[in-house]
């Protein structure tokens, strides 16, 4: 099962970080490159343990839908959602927040398996796997964008 694993320093307080995490206003803005919307579930603000939330977007030349759940939460130490409908065999994502002196440690590990046997597996190895961490890595960098920065009354306040 591939999985990934980042690290991003923000300079912000945890629950701030953790905030941000959850908003799916911003994480719409992270990925408008694929016009990503949510469709169904919660689709504005900060989603919470329970709340499920379907996405639909531009991803490997097709429109798909992708709905997950919060199924942990723990403010503002740690959140996981989990694929419950979408192309992935499996898929689930913690997201944990460690507060230090100067800011906050945010932890990504990603989890996920592919359908179609050996064709998924090869997907994975040669093109899903960088494809998934290139997108989270993108997401990092506007999480830490707005929380460093006053950016981040327009989406928490």
């Amino acid at each position: 099962m591939p999985h990934i694993h980042l690290t991003t320093f923000i300079q912000a307080p945890a629950k701030r970080v953790f905030d941000l995490s959850r908003s799916v206003s911003l994480h719409k803005i992270s990925t408008a490159h694929t016009n990503e919307k949510a469709i169904a579930g919660t689709t504005t603000g900060l989603i919470n343990k329970g709340e499920t939330v379907t996405w639909q977007a531009k991803h490997l030349f097709r429109v798909r839908q992708f709905t997950s759940k919060i199924t942990a939460l723990e403010s503002p130490f740690f959140f996981t959602d989990e694929m419950i409908q979408g192309d992935f065999k499996s898929f689930a994502h913690q997201h944990h927040f460690k507060q230090t002196n100067n800011g906050t440690i945010m932890i990504d590990l990603l989890d996920f398996k592919s359908p179609y046997g050996i064709a998924g597996e090869l997907l994975n190895k040669f093109y899903l796997k960088n494809y998934l961490e290139g997108l989270l890595v993108k997401r990092n960098k506007i999480i830490k964008e707005y929380a460093e920065t006053e950016k981040w009354n327009a989406i928490l306040n």
